[in-house]
């Protein structure tokens, strides 16, 4: 979304804001849009709950940003802000389980950088059971850094209810296996068009690849409940 589609999602429900005022909590670090090789603003839906949220706040309970931030922080690493009187807005995690379905579920977001032990309280989930999850390669610290993504809290969030159904991390290695092979299926629709050439081509295949990712897991999820169905679950 550009500044001004921004602007008018957000003014209906806080007439006030200006696109200086979207500008200003950007240079405040709150919300960080992408940039287009000319320069303009990108925002994402998640980008947007932010600033819906952050503009909440300042309304109803008169938070300072740097209390805001704060909140924003808790949310990133998958915690609960905490709580205000008498209730506050909810905005979209960055991870978990609020996580879009569409193409946008695959659009970089904000890098998370998680410690272990950020991590595990996350989560949560038991070392023992991280443990597993990393000897299976289903969990991994990034290379150099050391620390934890957004998606490692999805992935060990899911496996801690699963394993509430008996369900293992060893059990849980088809799933890789499926991913694997569908984000080679993406990467050969998205190869030629990173070969193009012109400004637009890194973008081009960035949206075509988060198509047919998006693709993948719609069908992937629709054919696992045409087996249920069919088996009578």
């Amino acid at each position: 979304m550009s500044i001004g589609e921004v602007l008018a999602a957000l003014r209906p429900e806080f007439p006030d804001v200006t696109i200086s005022k979207i500008r200003f909590l950007e240079e405040q670090g709150l919300v960080e849009p992408d940039r287009t090789p000319a320069g303009y603003r990108k925002f994402t839906h998640e980008d947007v709950e932010r600033l819906r949220y952050v503009l909440a706040v300042q309304r109803d309970h008169y938070l300072p940003l740097r209390v805001i931030r704060e909140h924003l922080d808790a949310l990133d690493r998958g915690l609960d802000p905490p709580a205000l009187p008498g209730g506050g807005p909810r905005v979209a995690r960055l991870v978990g389980d609020n996580a879009p379905a569409g193409p946008e579920r695959f659009e970089r977001g904000p890098e998370l950088r998680l410690s272990r032990e950020q991590l595990i309280e996350a989560a949560p989930v038991e070392p023992a059971l991280l443990d597993d999850l990393e000897s299976f390669g289903l969990v991994a610290p990034a290379p150099g850094t050391g620390s934890y993504d957004g998606e490692a809290v999805t992935i060990a969030r899911a496996a801690v209810e699963l394993a509430r159904f008996g369900i293992e991390p060893r059990h849980l290695l088809t799933f890789k296996r499926a991913a694997e092979h569908e984000a080679s299926l993406v990467e050969r629709v998205v190869a030629p068009l990173r070969r193009q050439r012109g400004p637009e081509a890194v973008g081009r295949a960035e949206e075509a690849g988060r198509e047919v990712a998006a693709l993948c897991l719609r069908l992937h999820a629709a054919l696992v409940k045409t087996v249920l169905d069919r088996s009578g679950h």
